[in-house]
């Protein structure tokens, strides 16, 4: 059947969009700070990175409750982009810093082995067979998240749609990255306990639909 997003209310009110971190390329835009996020960050804590923070509700509670790690936000939209600043400036995070790009090449924005983590939390499926170039999780992603990712280093990916989890497993297989879980139904498997419900996901639990999901590995050397 036709596949249709669930859509967030958004705030009404949003604040003037203050500059957590260079914005990306661009006109008017500082150059991205490939291998120097520590200064951006303004310390020496591992980096986690979220693409596609939509409205901000995880990458906020993320960032929280996480001090000892510095968190990076990618978001394309200005509505999302500033509720993710505001809901983190809100509860006071320090370590929270977001970029407004397209973060599909990784390694425009990451020196080789700066990220430790990379979240990835239910990206637009481009469900259209037509529109299948738009979709983000492509072996060639992958790739870049490899050359991103310090040895050890992780991604976690959920998703509603499973066309969409199956074509990124296929993706996957594609690429140096090794899976380290794998479920159908996220909230009946042993990784419920630690997952953070953010206000997207509740919209399909309410309608009984599993959440897929699956973590991935970049191998340490021997």
């Amino acid at each position: 059947g036709h596949y249709r997003r669930p859509r967030c209310p958004l705030d009404h009110h949003l604040p003037d969009p203050p500059r957590l971190a260079p914005g990306g390329r661009g006109r008017g835009d500082d150059d991205p700070p490939r291998g120097k996020w520590q200064q951006v960050c303004s310390s020496a804590n591992p980096l986690h990175v979220e693409i596609g923070t939509g409205n901000g509700f995880h990458f906020s509670h993320y960032a929280k409750v996480n001090p000892e790690i510095s968190v990076v936000g990618f978001e394309i939209k200005y509505k999302t982009l500033v509720q993710s600043i505001a809901r983190a400036r809100r509860v006071g995070c320090t370590n929270a810093r977001m970029v407004k790009a397209d973060a599909k090449k990784l390694t425009d924005y990451f020196a080789e082995g700066e990220v430790e983590k990379l979240i990835i939390h239910f990206p637009d499926p481009w469900p259209k067979a037509r529109h299948g170039a738009n979709r983000l999780m492509h072996a060639s992603f992958f790739r870049e998240a490899f050359a991103v990712l310090k040895e050890g280093g992780t991604i976690e990916f959920k998703t509603d749609h499973k066309d969409y989890f199956k074509w990124a497993t296929q993706q996957v297989s594609m690429s140096p990255l090794q899976m380290t879980f794998y479920t159908e139904d996220l909230h009946q498997s042993l990784a419920a306990t630690s997952n953070y419900v953010t206000q997207f996901e509740s919209l399909f639990l309410r309608k009984g639909q599993p959440i897929y999901h699956f973590t991935l590995v970049k191998p340490i050397s021997q």
